[in-house]
């Protein structure tokens, strides 16, 4: 070897051993020789840049001459082929023993490859008669070229000579006679992706070797016709593979950055808005016109752009932009892939349209696309927020089983979406079992659960969330403290809500618009708007903007105080704001207008909503109807709702329902059935608010065997009874005056876990009163102290009412004074009971119930409470029993009479008439003015109010 190295160093330096790229012959090397000494020669002049290699290299033919056979044992070397790098051109060559390869075959793939670089000229075309030598460093001796057998795939097959327009499935049916196919490659054309280059590849798949099989089974069809063309079908030699995996070396070694900077100016423009589009999709994500435009600039996309642009639509909830970018990717060819598939599918999930992101999945699976975790977690958030927890629950287990171990992500979703049906459990149950796994839960699934148990009012565990949060380490955030917020707003504990709010300022958080949102709620659903517009002021003076949720509740409040000019009026000022006005932003002005009775003002404001651009929803028919059968105008309900159907809007269940509820007022149980039967035979659904109707107009007209069978028919459709189904059926059973029954009532809610409310005690203790069971009414009254339930001002009045028709006055005016420390005021249901109770039982003698009588009447005159002409007239009479000549508390009692009694006071001769029973028309009397005193229909509004808005 010494030797051999030592009469390489002493070859003359000669043009031989030069580069020289005008030098060609027909026999010519493909590899390239440099000298140890620079060249004698002028070196050439690199090539002019996006210069590109004839299609040909002709030469002048000549006699081919015979191959001296050279002393040199080196010389044997210089006639092998190799394959050089085009980034490296000091590859080495080959060692003997490898076949040499002719100029044509040279200047064939001359003919196909762009130049390399343009910073090396051509390699060198020499004659035979001075055969090249490529001389090599000691200590870099040439490696052994890999074989391309060895990057051969078993099963995989090269077809050639395919028609440009044929599609991957057409050659996967052809090939399929063979065997199982796992995948079919198409080489795509350069300047027409939507056609191939006329060659491709089949890979068979299976358990081997049954691949292999079938590719040979395949091979032995070579030459075979399809679509007029005759195949080329022969067994794969790797050469593709082993061009990848050399070009994937070269840039690993480096070599690679060669190349970089001599790009084409085509290439170069097209790197150049690709980078912009990456940059403006990362800095400026919210301006929507600029990524498009940067996007459109991008000439041929990549399958990364459309990928991304795919994500970024999918972000917005574009999901109409995001299908029409990934069909444009398929019409250019590009297949898509799991993460392009996957992006599409968030599109869907953001936009909540779960059977189009379910038909993507189909096709995934059509095409042999691998679903990833992503996939799956993207599915069941999807499914969590449209309220399928069952889908969710399905996609999870699915995930489960193809990917191990899940992430917290994916644990997250599906915790989200029990929490939001209200399944505790079965998200606490998930939660162990994250744990179990060793997966950490983040702060987002505290928050999760502290959602969910704000969703049901449980307190108790939010709080120890809450507590659990701060112990494992994590500081709590807006969000933190806007679920305690939440929590103590829907239950009514506004107060509780301000300490949490002042909690949250000291630990240095600022209130966002959704923490005074909830502030705000909280106020609005104690209808105490005068808190409501302090908060209110208090986001103007931090520097929030209202949103467009933010007016709709401001002008809520404004209707509920009755004040429909202020409400309208902000309106226009949310209209100046550019802040554009919703079908929620009309509806309760609409309502407020037509609870008032005031139908013209009401349809208005109707015709005002639709030059506002927001078109009439079902919704919006629906706050029509609610305000006239609150009103208990039923013929212009039904009008409205006639009006609807010529307008091609189809009523739904809250439709039907409210005027049910309507009817039921009125006691019309025939009504009511009559359009519950209307609601079943279109298909909607029955929920509990249908039922509650039915039962309120069978409780009104007296027929409770009635009411027991609709309960009967709940249960058959597994609707469970909730504290308002019980309220009415114990106001139901009260009227009768059955304690009994009413007693019954209250032990099964406890049984079933309902909790009792301030409504459900006033009806029971109306049914004591009507039984005169005053004992049981106390016993109520202290139970109700014990769990924390306060009475109210009806509840106050139930007992005044009940302790006058026991005949104890004292007892009357007992709890009316109670009533008064409990630091609740009187209204007008409390004064014309009271005094109605006193004044039918009283007689001179009794001093202490005179003095309470004038007592009373001294308040109402302070008070300014002014009685109708029926209730002077009745009070007048018993007056006259106490002070037939006229008194002191006569002359009290009469100024509290309508300005007309005077006109009236000749009714005085008649009064020897009273019949025996007057004392039962006296209560007859009272129970007329306290019929809606139990009802809760107020409150039963309010709630079925929520659900349509």
């Amino acid at each position: 070897m010494v030797q051999v190295m030592d009469s390489l160093l002493s070859l003359p330096t000669s043009p031989l051993f030069t580069l020289n790229p005008h030098t060609s012959s027909a026999t010519a090397s493909t590899s390239v020789s440099f000298s140890l000494q620079p060249p004698t020669q002028f070196p050439p002049e690199p090539p002019e840049p996006n210069l590109r290699r004839p299609n040909s290299i002709k030469s002048s033919p000549k006699p081919k001459p015979k191959p001296k056979i050279p002393s040199n044992p080196l010389k044997n070397l210089s006639t092998t082929t190799t394959t050089t790098s085009n980034n490296n051109p000091f590859r080495v060559s080959a060692p003997a023993g490898t076949t040499s390869t002719s100029a044509s075959t040279t200047h064939s793939l001359a003919s196909k490859l762009r130049l390399s670089s343009k910073l090396f000229p051509p390699p060198p075309l020499l004659q035979d008669t001075q055969e090249e030598t490529q001389v090599s460093e000691p200590e870099a001796p040439s490696p052994e070229p890999e074989n391309p057998e060895k990057f051969r795939q078993e099963g995989k097959i090269f077809v050639g000579n395919l028609p440009n327009w044929i599609k991957k499935h057409e050659v996967a049916e052809f090939f399929r006679q063979f065997g199982p196919i796992k995948d079919v490659i198409l080489i795509k054309a350069h300047n027409e992706t939507h056609r191939n280059a006329g060659f491709g590849f089949v890979i068979y798949g299976g358990p081997p070797p049954l691949p292999e099989k079938s590719a040979l089974k395949a091979v032995e069809f070579d030459g075979v016709e399809f679509h007029g063309r005759i195949l080329t079908v022969k067994l794969d030699d790797g050469t593709r593979l082993k061009g990848k995996a050399e070009e994937r070396a070269r840039w690993v070694e480096g070599y690679g950055g060669e190349d970089c900077n001599n790009k084409s100016k085509w290439h170069q423009e097209r790197e150049g808005s690709r980078g912009l589009f990456r940059k403006v999709l990362e800095s400026e994500p919210e301006n929507w016109q600029k990524v498009v435009t940067a996007f459109e600039r991008i000439n041929k996309p990549s399958r990364r752009e459309f990928g991304l642009m795919v994500n970024y639509y999918a972000r917005r909830g574009d999901m109409h932009r995001a299908r029409e970018t990934f069909e444009r990717m398929r019409a250019r060819g590009i297949e898509p892939t799991s993460h392009v598939y996957t992006n599409l599918i968030h599109a869907y999930a953001v936009g909540r349209d779960m059977e189009e992101a379910l038909s993507c999945v189909r096709k995934m699976r059509e095409e042999g696309i691998e679903m990833t975790l992503v996939t799956y977690s993207i599915l069941v958030g999807g499914f969590a927020k449209v309220g399928n927890s069952e889908a969710a629950d399905d996609w999870f287990e699915e995930a489960k089983q193809r990917h191990t171990p899940l992430n917290a992500i994916i644990y997250g979703n599906i915790i989200y979406a029990h929490c939001q049906t209200c399944n505790m459990e079965r998200a606490e149950a998930l939660v162990r079992e994250m744990e179990e796994e060793g997966i950490d839960a983040p702060i987002d699934i505290y928050h999760t659960m502290m959602d969910g148990y704000t969703m049901i009012g449980n307190e108790e565990k939010c709080l120890i969330v809450f507590e659990r949060l701060k112990e494992c380490g994590f500081t709590p955030t807006v969000i933190s403290y806007g679920c305690l917020i939440n929590l103590y707003s829907k239950i009514g504990k506004v107060s509780e809500a301000l300490e949490v709010s002042k909690m949250m300022e000291c630990a240095g958080i600022k209130h966002n618009m959704k923490t005074y949102s909830m502030l705000i709620n909280g106020y609005l659903k104690l209808k105490d708007w005068a808190n409501a517009f302090a908060i209110f002021e208090d986001l103007v003076n931090d520097g929030l903007k209202p949103d467009v949720v933010l007016y709709n509740n401001m002008i809520r409040a404004f209707c509920g105080m009755g004040n429909m000019v202020r409400a309208i009026h902000t309106v226009k000022e949310m209209q100046k704001e550019r802040h554009r006005p919703t079908t929620r932003t009309f509806m309760p002005i609409i309502h407020g207008f037509a609870r008032a009775g005031e139908m013209r003002r009401a349809l208005e404001v109707f015709d005002m909503m639709r030059r506002s651009g927001c078109i009439p929803t079902v919704h919006t028919f629906n706050a029509l109807i609610l305000g006239l059968t609150e009103k208990r105008q039923m013929e212009k309900a039904v009008e409205i709702l006639d009006e609807m159907t010529l307008a091609g809007i189809t009523p739904n269940g809250h439709t039907y329902t409210t005027i049910m509820h309507g009817y039921a007022s009125l006691g019309d149980t025939g009504k009511a059935f009559e359009y519950f039967t209307k609601l079943r035979n279109e298909g909607l659904e029955l929920d509990v608010y249908t039922y509650e109707a039915l039962l309120k107009a069978c409780c009104k007209s007296g027929r409770m065997q009635s009411a027991l069978a609709v309960t009967k028919e709940m249960a058959a459709q597994n609707i469970p009874r909730n504290t308002f189904v019980y309220n009415i059926l114990i106001d139901g059973w009260a009227r009768r005056g059955d304690v009994w029954e009413a007693a019954d009532l209250m032990q099964q809610m406890k049984q079933e876990g309902v909790q009792p409310d301030i409504h459900t005690y006033t009806s029971f203790i109306n049914a004591c009163c009507k039984a005169g069971d005053m004992l049981r009414a106390t016993q109520t009254i202290q139970e109700m102290d014990t769990i924390g339930v306060k009475p109210n001002v009806k509840t106050y009045t139930t007992l005044i009412h009940g302790w006058a028709r026991a005949s104890l006055p004292e007892k009357a005016l007992k709890c009316f004074e109670e009533m008064k420390l409990a630091g609740l005021k009187p209204d007008k249901a409390v004064y014309h009971c009271l005094m109605t109770s006193l004044l039918s039982r009283a007689t001179v003698a009794e001093a202490y119930i005179y003095s309470g009588l004038l007592s009373v009447c001294r308040e109402m005159i302070v008070s300014g409470l002014t009685v109708d002409m029926g209730t002077a007239v009745h009070w007048s009479r018993c007056l006259r029993k106490i002070e037939r000549t006229g008194g002191e508390l006569t002359e009290a009692l009469q100024k509290t009479f309508p300005p007309d009694w005077n006109s009236y006071h000749t009714i005085a001769t008649n009064s020897d008439s009273d019949t025996d029973d007057e004392d039962e028309s006296d209560d007859e009397d009272n129970d007329v003015y306290l019929a809606n005193v139990t009802d809760g229909d107020d409150d039963l509004s309010d709630e079925y109010l929520n659900t349509l808005w």
